[in-house]
């Protein structure tokens, strides 16, 4: 675990406060008109840092690295919207017993996975559909 500085603190507090998935450059720009002084690299290496520790999620999008508050050591699945980003977690006991299997049926053991679902909440949806 890394040690718990400052700045790493003022990190784990914006992706706090952040609704669903946020980027790097999103919460550095936060952090910056907040007054924080706290540099884009820093807020890189913190964020990755959380998302190895389990208390960050992070996903890719369009090949950009997107970043979420978690529960540490719960694993879950997210339901995304690919508008306006709204996520909501999910379970997935289908997904976990298929996982198992057919990692069992091919001879490997303690695999892991990651399951994010992509589509459009409501709200976006009927904005998409009256347009």
């Amino acid at each position: 675990m890394k040690r718990n500085t400052w700045q790493r603190e003022a990190v784990r507090e914006a992706l706090a406060e952040a609704s669903g998935f946020v980027s790097a450059q999103t919460l550095h720009a936060q952090l910056r008109d907040a007054g924080t002084g706290i540099g884009l690299a820093t807020v890189y290496r913190a964020l990755a840092d959380l998302a190895v520790e389990g208390e960050a999620d992070s996903l890719q999008q369009e090949g950009e690295s997107l970043y979420r508050a978690c529960t540490p050591g719960s694993h879950h699945h997210h339901l995304i919207c690919r508008n306006c980003g709204k996520t909501v977690e999910i379970e997935a006991d289908a997904v976990e017993s298929w996982a198992r299997q057919v990692a069992y049926d091919n001879g490997f053991a303690e695999a892991s996975h990651v399951v994010d679902l992509f589509g459009y909440c409501v709200d976006c949806f009927r904005m998409r559909k009256n347009k």
